[in-house]
């Protein structure tokens, strides 16, 4: 597509709005309802404010949010800017944030209701040129900095005229990493663009409970249900009484959820007098499910249970519908699902040759909505880009049918409820203990496949670690969802052959 025709997503999802003006396009976790002329209103005008105080093409606007209007206004103003979004996400400590917001150049640092309390934490870490909130304070004092809704209350209600290209940045999101601060993935105008031809169920206008956070898929999801002409209700957190609760209040379609959470809801009590009939699809992906669990599900939800695949550097991958969970592989196994129209995807050994059908081996996959790189990393970009191929990490194989298996995430990635946890990052970390002489950091799977943090640990001279001691050390410098669970104290790490810790010993010693 020519660049003078090129029509960005953030532009597609407001003229969207604009056209169906009555339409309920937001519900805030507190049940008030934003029209969709009111939601384009509010993001055209705010486009123009962050535009007369810089935020322009080739800036960086930096979201300190939660689940809330505000932040979807603000993520779409930015991108009819021009300005690359960033997310600083819940759950990670106030100097890792810092570290983000300083690496990616922020020029305009956002804070709305939901996050305000953090604000004050991370400040002083930062030197950010505009500091400004979503609404005000709860003082209403203004100390954190001025209300950008206010200030952007007498621009115009009408699109900004900036042509955005399909090269120019989106956003760059974050994900766990081994370098001291996590990765940030670079997405294009262009690239986000393409998941807009992604359908979303049948005719009935979608409505999507979003009860995890906004700055992952629930993000982009949201950004597709509101291009349909769909409505998205917002929870502040995931709690499966509220969940539940949701779904019958406001007649819900669409729901995501990682497993860990859709047990939950299997668990709650309330699941069995609640109104479920409504739900067209609960999309389920992020970390492994429980086969049994899954089939559990079925039987309580009915027919809606859709699994995908996906990463933040490629978007969505692969889809299982729900007529396919019938297909079990090699132990139980649910696959993931046929690669998505668009994809390709291929299994390689590690000479980058291709594998038969079966065979396991490292997923590679080309599409359109592949990240441009990993933002000031051209070091690690180079190793998983090559050719338009990404390797993911991952390792997995085909059925005869073209079903995708994955049989391993990437390395030792930890897949928890809140995001990811590369081992070597808290690894390091603790050898700074002085408790702590040597220590590796592994996951183990429940009965139920939800992944916890544990950590063996040698003691240093004279020194006895303890389990909460460790915690609270991890939380504070680097955020609770790194924070190991389970502590065994151990005389030796084992290592394999070639001098590297043996996690697959460690985790079988660890489910004895």
């Amino acid at each position: 597509m020519p660049d003078a025709e090129f029509v960005s997503g953030p532009a597609m999802v407001l003229r969207s709005l604009a056209a169906d003006p009555d339409r309920r396009a937001v519900v805030d976790a507190d049940g008030a309802a934003i029209t969709a002329g009111d939601f384009a209103a509010a993001t055209y005008r705010l486009a123009h404010e962050l535009i007369a105080r810089g935020a322009t093409r080739g800036t960086t606007v930096t979201l300190l949010t939660g689940n809330t209007p505000e932040a979807l206004i603000a993520r779409f103003a930015a991108g009819l800017a021009g300005a690359r979004v960033v997310n600083l996400y819940n759950g990670m400590s106030a100097p890792v944030l810092a570290e983000i917001a300083t690496s990616v150049d922020t020029a305009v640092l956002l804070v709305d209701a939901e996050r305000y309390a953090d604000a004050p934490e991370l400040l002083p870490l930062i030197d950010v040129p505009t500091v400004l909130t979503l609404g005000p304070g709860p003082d209403g004092d203004g100390a954190v900095g001025e209300d950008v809704i206010a200030a952007a209350a007498h621009r115009p209600a009408e699109p900004p005229d900036v042509r955005i290209r399909p090269a120019d940045d989106l956003s760059i999101r974050h994900t766990g990493g081994t370098t001291g601060i996590p990765k940030g993935i670079l997405t294009l105008h262009g690239p986000y663009r393409a998941i807009f031809d992604t359908p979303v169920g049948d005719d009935r206008a979608p409505r999507l409970l979003a009860a995890t956070p906004l700055a992952h898929l629930a993000g982009v999801l949201s950004d597709l249900v509101l291009h349909h002409g769909g409505t998205v209700v917002l929870q502040r957190s995931f709690d499966p009484g509220a969940v539940l609760a949701a779904v019958e209040r406001e007649r819900i379609t669409d729901l995501w959820v990682l497993p860990p959470l859709l047990y939950q809801l299997l668990d709650h009590p309330a699941i069995g007098r609640t109104d479920l009939s409504s739900l067209r699809q609960i999309m389920y992906g992020g970390a492994a499910a429980s086969p049994t669990r899954i089939r559990e599900a079925f039987k309580v939800f009915g027919p809606v249970l859709v699994g995908v695949y996906g990463m933040s550097e490629a978007q969505m991958i692969s889809a299982l519908a729900p007529h396919e969970h019938e297909r079990i592989g090699p132990g139980g196994q649910v696959p993931v699902g046929r690669p998505l129209p668009g994809i390709e995807v291929a299994i390689r050994g590690v000479d980058g040759a291709d594998l038969p059908t079966g065979e396991q081996g490292e997923i590679h996959l080309r599409s359109d909505t592949i990240m441009a790189g990993y933002w000031k990393r051209p070091d690690l970009t180079a190793a998983v880009l090559r050719d338009g191929w990404l390797n993911t990490g991952d390792v997995g194989y085909f059925d005869e049918d073209g079903y995708l298996y994955l049989s391993d995430r990437a390395k030792d990635l930890i897949i928890v409820v809140g995001g990811h946890v590369y081992p070597s990052e808290v690894e390091e970390l603790l050898l700074t203990h002085p408790a702590v002489a040597r220590c590796a950091v592994f996951g183990v799977r429940d009965d139920q496949q939800a992944e916890h943090v544990h950590v063996a640990v040698v003691p240093a001279p004279g020194q006895r670690p303890e389990l909460d001691e460790l915690r609270a050390f991890v939380t504070e410098r680097k955020g609770r969802i790194f924070a190991p669970e389970v502590l065994h104290v151990v005389d030796e790490i084992p290592l394999t052959p070639v001098g590297k810790p043996d996690k697959k010993r460690l985790r079988e010693a660890a489910t004895r």
